[in-house]
């Protein structure tokens, strides 16, 4: 009786998360698509909006870790002062994965054409969290 409670309970547990798992990683694939949206529109502010606006944000590039949402902001407008410095965004996705309940795992390269200042182009790496029924980046590696 015990095994078979027991696989009854897994089995519905499995259910649940792969219910879930698709509804959620929609979800985290609109808010890329968005962020991909806002780029090319200009609009960091706007593109900002799939990080979570903590204090507790890491960002990892070439210049090593920012800790907190507005240092983040203030660092992509630094790098990306113009439009000609942004370029068009372009995203491809590698590799996506739920490690755990209310995590996500996104690892993609992304690529920006830009004319004037050269294409740039490296991958990245993304950690998700569902925060107040949220999904946010929690945790950037950008390489480039």
């Amino acid at each position: 009786m015990r095994k078979w409670f027991f696989t009854l309970i897994l089995m519905g547990a499995i259910t649940t998360v792969m219910a879930q798992s698709a509804k959620d990683e929609q979800e985290i694939f609109t808010i890329l698509e968005r962020q991909v949206s806002d780029w090319n529109n200009g609009d960091i502010t706007s593109f900002m909006n799939g990080y979570w606006e903590s204090d507790s944000l890491m960002f990892v590039g070439k210049s090593g870790i920012t800790y907190g949402y507005k240092q983040t902001y203030e660092g992509y407008l630094k790098r990306y002062p113009d439009r000609a410095t942004m370029g068009t965004l372009k995203f491809t996705f590698l590799n996506f994965s739920f490690p755990g309940p209310g995590v996500a795992f996104v690892v993609g390269k992304f690529h920006l054409t830009r004319p004037e200042k050269g294409d740039l182009e490296g991958h990245y790496t993304l950690l998700w969290k569902k925060i107040n029924g949220k999904w946010v980046i929690v945790c950037d590696h950008t390489s480039a």
